[in-house]
């Protein structure tokens, strides 16, 4: 099944019904939104873009972004979300890698240093005639190409089929939240992540969508769409939940117009999350899921966020909750087997939402996908009750305002200087936007020039990667083995001065 279908649908049966809006302007109906994605497809196709190929989105969130998008999806070709915060450099390999046949921009001269991309902006693809119907599609057809960060310092492309898509839409609908025409999703977060992959389930429903005037995050803008839209059902970063209800604090603002806030991404800590509730009350669900399998590995519905009267609230409420309906959850040992209750072990979970594997990495795909389980990273502890708590990232993730940052990636461009001989790249906790990115540099000959590795950086990698501090270290502390004990690290900025 074509997802453009879903669409296709919402547009025969509310025709007039808000579908794109920017701020508060509505700029399409459902009927113009199919109308724009189905001529794009035909743009598409007059390009020499055929069913199966890959068509790259490197824009910043604005309301055509979903008819790019859908207009892939409608030509048969499976789209690969680029966050607009990459150098273009960086978004350029993602494109390479992918053989992403067009690239949609915003400039259709940026250069991004790949041939085999073409840039094309949304208005020239939409200049034809609409495709009729969507392109027939088979439910193992690769549909999305998320590309996602790893320890080996390269983004892998998770390869996410239709029938995934499918799976991850009808679990969020079964326990994360409902979704009615009169909704407002709104996309404060990066469309190319987690935010975007919410826009699914409510074109199925015929919902609105909303893209803030400024394209982002604004806590007093977010509050005044709330106000004038109503029914505003956003994704957030657990730091943009701290934002807005300390914005929320200040102003005396309650939270009407606020139906849902899904947040996930990152630790949320239980006294945030208290406060959250205390000012907005019962708007809030919890979820955990990776690129590998979209946002559907648990969840801690709005009932459990808000209770306060079982025995163990607290407990429960420093969890990322229980399994979600379409999987099954384990923690194991390093050889596969069930540690136990309440003991540490990797998380692992399969369900149909599960990605087909790697993007041309078989290595990494059979490290990752195992006997029908996908092995996660992220070390956990299940309760008797089912209750997942996270204990660890075992990849050394660093999370930084949702957005997530591999320290391998930074430290490979940092070693390319001539004067650096090691580098090791961790997390500072910071108090906005959870933690940054500080960098522990050991120099050839002395300490290394800051302002030298910070051009370098530059030069390479999109800004929000650079580290915020250098540490001039005489030598990176080691175990017995040769690897690098971050742990260490941390504790010495701990003990830092603030």
């Amino acid at each position: 099944m074509n997802l453009a279908k879903w669409l296709q649908r919402s547009a025969m049966l509310t025709p007039d019904a808000p579908a794109l809006l920017h701020g508060t302007e509505v700029v399409a109906t459902y009927a113009a939104f199919a109308d724009r994605a189905a001529r794009i497809a035909a743009g598409l196709r007059r390009a020499g873009v055929e069913p199966g190929e890959r068509i790259a989105l490197f824009m910043p969130n604005r309301p055509d972004y979903l008819a790019i998008w859908w207009g892939a999806w409608w030509a048969g070709a499976a789209v690969v979300p680029i966050n607009a915060k990459l150098h273009p450099k960086e978004a350029g390999y993602i494109a390479d890698h992918a053989g992403a046949r067009l690239v949609a921009v915003t400039d259709a001269s940026l250069d991004l240093g790949v041939p085999l991309a073409t840039p094309a902006t949304i208005d020239a693809l939409a200049a034809a005639e609409p495709m009729p119907e969507p392109e027939p599609l088979a439910d193992d057809a690769l549909a999305w190409l998320f590309y996602t960060s790893g320890t080996t310092g390269r983004p892998k492309g998770v390869m996410l089929t239709v029938a995934n898509l499918v799976a991850m839409s009808l679990t969020y609908l079964a326990d994360v939240d409902e979704v009615h025409p009169t909704d407002a999703a709104l996309y404060a977060a990066p469309m190319s992540h987690g935010a975007g992959c919410y826009n699914l389930m409510h074109v199925m429903k015929g919902a609105r969508h909303v893209v803030p005037a400024s394209g982002g995050f604004d806590p007093a803008e977010i509050l005044a769409l709330a106000g004038t839209l109503g029914e505003i059902h956003m994704f957030a970063a657990p730091t943009m939940v701290r934002r807005l209800i300390t914005h929320a604090q200040a102003v005396g603002h309650d939270g009407t117009g606020i139906r849902t806030i899904v947040y996930g991404g990152g630790p949320m800590y239980v006294a945030d999350i208290e406060a959250a509730v205390a000012r907005f009350g019962p708007r809030f669900v919890q979820i955990y899921g990776q690129g590998e399998t979209p946002m559907t590995i648990t969840a801690l519905p709005r009932p459990l966020v808000a209770d306060r009267a079982h025995p163990r609230w607290r407990e429960r409420l420093g969890s990322v909750g229980i399994a979600m309906s379409s999987m099954e959850v384990r923690t194991v040992d390093a050889d596969g087997r069930d540690v136990g209750v309440d003991a540490i072990g990797e998380v692992i979970c399969r369900g149909p939402s599960v990605m087909r594997g790697y993007w041309e990495n078989p290595e990494a795909t059979a490290a990752t996908l195992r006997d029908g389980w996908l092995w996660t990273g992220d070390m956990g502890a299940l309760d008797a009750e089912g209750f997942l708590t996270l204990k660890d990232r075992s990849k050394d993730m660093i999370v930084s305002g949702g957005t997530n940052i591999y320290p391998r990636e930074v430290e490979e461009v940092l070693l390319t200087h001539p004067d650096v001989a090691e580098v090791a790249v961790v997390g500072r906790p910071h108090p906005d936007w959870g933690e940054e990115v500080v960098a522990f540099v050991v120099g050839r000959t002395g300490p290394v020039d800051p302002a030298a590795l910070d051009a370098l950086c530059q030069s390479q990698i999109a800004r929000f990667k650079r580290p915020k501090a250098y540490f001039a270290i005489e030598a990176l502390p080691k175990n017995n083995y040769g690897k690098v004990l971050k742990t260490a690290l941390r504790e010495n900025l701990a003990a830092m001065p603030v």
